[in-house]
């Protein structure tokens, strides 16, 4: 058996075909001729975005719109101003197009792979496809036709790209196996829209698994099972046939209320990091927007979003939310985000350095701006306000005090915004949740960000596989850390809401219950699961089960526990 990421729910049982990386080398050279060099570049970005364009005409059809403008998102990164006018600028200095091609989208995959944010690390992965199809169309590379794939195949390849995946047939493809990739990823997306089971990042599956051999594709837990005999094949398709009848159940949940097994009532929002992700959310029957990521807005671009141009997506969520609450991020930017307009300094260890709130508060035009469109959009719904990497109450002060100074602007021009705004803490760090009591004095909520809360408290990058084994929130510090924010918000009168990968795991769920969590914010796939979950326990179980588990003392031991329960 091979073990990865289960990354789209579902059992698949077929024959392996496999995808094997397409040689994309070439030999750098000066360039004399520099018009002709432009005018090759640029008819092959043409034949790249003629080629996309069909490929998210398949998706539209196979997958959905959303699916589609993954794709057609490739076309406009590559037709943006300030890629394009780089790539340009190289072939002017006599680089050769595929040089230029592969400089510029490394600068961007290496921007956006240094985040740590697995929404804005897709990116990387966006602008990886583009550079492949760029660099196959220049140097005359045929693509892998996977649309030949015959009924029952279980597609294995290194990684799975968003245009591979437009010529899926989801009919003929049964399982996806890779060896890259995330729960959050372009091709998990695509896999879970096509309703393919998927286990991504299975180390050395292109090199163990062979083109026509039988395997199982467990999308639940991320397993591959090789060789299966008669009693590992009926016990797989007992499984799917489950499966398939609980999905049916879970659309009896939507339009509900999300309720305890007895009667109490939590909210349950979705993260989007764009407008359009707010529609995901409302299409989801999400019942608010717990996290905005606003970093998207200052992204692939050349100049800061204007106040105008922030105004108007803030609106735009919050209009297509219906009255429902957003809770708006202010800008989570940094050293470890080298965005290449904002000049930031190269950092040692930049998840340590000059980010967010402290780079907000350190250029206070920039951030008021950001809080001026949101008191702005304010005036239009449920709008909230939340600071990242608080690890003082003096950061918190001078982030309200620049609140009343916009708010004060505002009225002075006579525009309207919400006066009573909530404004909260993304708890994120060790220091946040030891001085809990101090912030909850002050702050109107809180949102638990497990993902960093966990690599902080545990002092563990999760990209670094020497030290992943200690990247868990089921780390008995990171428990303990959870639950002191959570008793110290409720302690003090003030909701606290989760908006990290913890709050869909449905191990995590029950002890979040026990602990007196009042909001889970998960992706938008997940918020069915998420409800069905919350109903199946009664306050007086989760307690049962957080009392058990925080006497425990590894992780190891507590992991085992919940997997013999859940």
């Amino acid at each position: 058996m091979l073990k990865g990421i289960g990354a789209s729910d579902g059992i698949g049982i077929g024959r392996v075909m496999l995808i094997l990386e397409q040689s994309l080398e070439y030999t750098p050279k000066e360039i004399t001729d520099i018009d002709a060099e432009l005018e090759r570049y640029r008819n092959a970005v043409e034949v790249f975005c003629d080629n996309t364009m069909k490929q998210a005409d398949a998706l539209r059809s196979s997958a959905g719109d959303k699916e589609a403008e993954i794709m057609e998102g490739h076309i406009a990164i590559i037709r943006d101003p300030f890629m394009g006018g780089e790539i340009e600028n190289l072939i002017k200095a006599h680089q050769c197009a595929e040089a230029a091609v592969e400089q510029i989208c490394k600068m961007f995959i290496d921007m956006f792979s240094a985040t740590g944010d697995d929404l804005t690390m897709q990116r990387a992965t966006d602008v990886k496809d583009i550079r492949d199809g760029l660099l196959a169309v220049l140097l005359g590379v045929n693509e892998v036709k996977i649309s030949d794939a015959p009924a029952g195949t279980v597609l294995v390849t290194k990684e799975l790209t968003p245009s591979m995946t437009a010529g899926i047939n989801k009919e003929n493809i049964v399982g996806i196996i890779t060896e890259t990739g995330s729960q959050t990823s372009h091709s998990a997306i695509l896999a879970r829209a096509l309703e393919i089971p998927a286990a991504l990042s299975v180390p050395g599956a292109v090199s163990q698994l062979s083109s026509g051999e039988q395997v199982i594709v467990d999308g639940f837990k991320g397993e591959v099972i090789t060789a299966p005999d008669e009693a590992a094949i009926d016990e797989y398709n007992a499984k799917r046939d489950a499966y398939i009848r609980e999905k049916r159940e879970l659309e009896n949940l939507r339009g509900k209320n999300t309720l305890s097994a007895d009667g109490i009532e939590y909210e349950l929002f979705c993260n989007i990091g764009t407008p359009k992700d707010a529609v995901k959310a409302v299409e989801a029957d999400g019942e608010g927007v717990g996290l905005f990521r606003t970093e998207f807005l200052f992204m692939d671009r050349n100049t800061l979003p204007t106040e105008d141009e922030q105004f108007d997506a803030y609106k735009q969520a919050s209009l297509i939310l219906k009255g429902k609450p957003l809770i708006i991020r202010t800008l989570d930017i940094g050293g470890d985000k080298e965005i290449p307009y904002l000049g930031l300094a190269k950092e040692e260890n930049p998840f340590m350095g000059f980010r967010a709130i402290r780079y907000c508060l350190k250029n206070r035009e920039m951030f008021k701006s950001q809080i001026k469109a949101i008191l702005r959009a304010s005036a239009f719904g449920d709008i909230r306000i939340m600071f990242p990497l608080i690890t003082a109450v003096e950061e918190l002060r001078q982030g309200k005090e620049l609140v009343e100074e916009a708010k004060s602007d505002l009225r002075a021009s006579g525009i309207d915004f919400d006066e009573n705004i909530q404004v909260g803490v993304m708890t994120e760090t060790a220091a946040s949740g030891v001085i809990a009591d101090l912030l909850a004095e002050e702050a109107d909520f809180f949102s638990i960000g497990t993902n960093d809360l966990t690599g902080y408290t545990m002092a563990a990058d999760r990209g670094n596989s020497d030290v992943s084994y200690l990247y868990s929130p089921m780390q008995p510090s990171v428990l303990r850390m959870i639950r002191r924010i959570i008793k110290c918000g409720t302690e003090k009168g003030i909701p606290v809401g989760m908006c990290g990968e913890a709050a869909a795991n449905p191990k995590m769920i029950p002890l979040l219950m026990s602990f007196g969590l009042t909001e889970f914010s998960v992706s938008a796939p997940s918020v069915l699961k998420v409800r069905n979950t919350i109903a199946k326990w009664t306050k007086e179980e989760a307690d049962k089960v957080a009392e058990k588990v925080m006497s425990m003392t590894t992780e190891a031991e507590i992991t085992a526990y919940l997997d013999s329960i859940i």
